[in-house]
């Protein structure tokens, strides 16, 4: 269940990558169409508005969502899987828009291998504005 979980939310900001330039390209709908269909979740009711393409998804839903994929403490598995499916999509139709590579830059910011370059300190400071982000989102 878990694992579909994370499917799911990997998904979703595949979408919401795919939505950042303010529209999805015929190499991306195939990309995620495929991706949906492999991964058993392209008649999940939670997938199936996504596919539609009914409702965009802004670009502030899918920093939420890649916020809590990866989460205070994700794996380099998690990572990868991000870093490696979000790139693949992205290239998917041969152009980057700067939306697009903005996004990449702040998965690459996210590399677990980066915090464990990090002090004690600077990791304690990352958690509070993550804490004060949330609680400042949860206001809005």
């Amino acid at each position: 269940m878990a694992n579909n979980a994370k499917t799911k939310q990997l998904f979703k900001i595949l979408m919401g990558a795919a939505w950042i330039d303010g529209v999805i390209q015929v190499e991306e709908r195939e990309y995620l169409n495929r991706m949906a269909a492999q991964e058993g979740i392209a008649d999940d009711p939670d997938i199936q508005p996504l596919l539609s393409e009914i409702k965009p998804v802004t670009a502030a839903e899918c920093y939420r969502w890649l916020e809590a994929y990866l989460g205070e403490n994700h794996t380099e598995a998690d990572y990868q899987a991000l870093l490696e499916a979000l790139s693949a999509l992205i290239y998917s139709d041969g152009e980057v828009d700067t939306r697009e590579a903005q996004l990449l830059v702040k998965v690459q910011s996210l590399d677990p291998a980066l915090d464990a370059q990090k002090s004690p300190l600077d990791r304690v400071l990352k958690a509070v504005q993550t804490l004060y982000r949330k609680a400042i989102d949860d206001q809005i």
